[in-house]
């Protein structure tokens, strides 16, 4: 049961990687999970589908929402006439499915959730169930790293917690227009400000459809985007999946001659050691905004809310 309503600035990122940590904690192999409550009325069409695609990552069987005011707005969206959206409304209304003040299903067990506790989230390194919050990183990083991290950076030399990929990828967070906007605009104040992505990470950009590209040129952000590097690669599975494609041979020499424990940060669904890149031992899930900023900063080893 989601109650309540996210925080301004919390992405439905965010609101996924913690829901994937409570629900694997919980155990709901082979579960239905239906997500209710009036926290309902504040998740778009978008962020409920980011939820429901994490489905996976949680272990369920599937994740649903039941039908309500926003189901028949994406129908009409999607080009349904009037007489289509009245069928479903009726239909599920008479069915007892349809989400308003008297919808009270039975359920075999019960999970509260208080959207407006959730705070800016990653998940990593191995797992899209091992939650961090944005502010927990260093100290998380420094318990698994150990003594192994260094003070500086050479622009020709790396160290371990450099981010040497990242990704905003093809999962259902790059098919939500509010992380891509968000990313866009970051990536519009970043060139404004003269800010670069460091040069020992690989940047990359694919959408899961031909729709973000277009929403994202008719806003202007396309532009900041690919000046910073993040580039149109193509549409699908990449990074996710290990197709990021090899690091470049300075940085792979470096890596094995050190035996560094370097990292990437993708707006992705898994992160298991080995999937994304054979050469990258800790791998972040973040939202689209998080993996530009990320990338500006070129390690994971800070607390991207304070320090400078």
């Amino acid at each position: 049961k989601l109650n309540g309503k996210l925080k301004e600035g919390i992405t439905a990122t965010d609101l996924v990687l913690s829901i994937t940590q409570i629900l694997r904690n919980h155990g709901v192999v082979g579960k239905f999970v239906e997500f209710y409550g009036e926290g309902l009325k504040n998740l778009s069409i978008a962020d409920r589908a980011t939820i429901s695609n994490m489905a996976p990552e949680y272990g369920a069987t599937c994740g649903f929402f039941p039908t309500d005011d926003e189901t028949i707005n994406y129908l009409r969206l999607s080009g349904k006439n009037q007489h289509h959206l009245d069928i479903v409304k009726n239909y599920s209304k008479k069915q007892k499915m349809w989400l308003d003040d008297s919808y009270s299903p039975t359920f075999s067990e019960n999970i509260s959730l208080d959207l407006n506790i959730i705070e800016p989230t990653v998940a990593g390194p191995k797992r899209p169930q091992d939650k961090m919050l944005l502010k927990d990183i260093p100290v998380n990083f420094k318990k698994l790293v150990g003594s192994k991290i260094e003070v500086k950076n050479l622009e020709d030399n790396i160290k371990t917690g450099d981010i040497v990929i990242a990704a905003i990828t093809s999962c259902t967070n790059t098919s939500n227009p509010n992380v891509m906007m968000a990313a866009g605009l970051i990536a519009k104040k970043a060139v404004e400000f003269g800010l670069t992505v460091k040069p020992w990470v690989k940047t990359s950009l694919a959408p899961g459809s031909k729709v973000v590209s277009d929403y994202l040129t008719k806003a202007g952000l396309t532009k900041y985007l690919d000046k910073l590097g993040f580039n149109l690669v193509g549409y699908g599975c990449t990074t996710c999946i290990g197709n990021s494609g090899p690091l470049d041979e300075w940085i792979s020499n470096e890596i094995k001659a050190k035996n560094l424990t370097v990292c990437s940060i993708l707006s992705g669904n898994r992160n298991f050691e080995g999937r994304v890149h054979q050469e990258v031992k800790a791998n972040f899930l973040a939202s689209p905004p998080l993996v530009l900023a990320f990338a500006l900063v070129g390690n994971i080893n800070i607390n991207i809310l304070n320090d400078p």
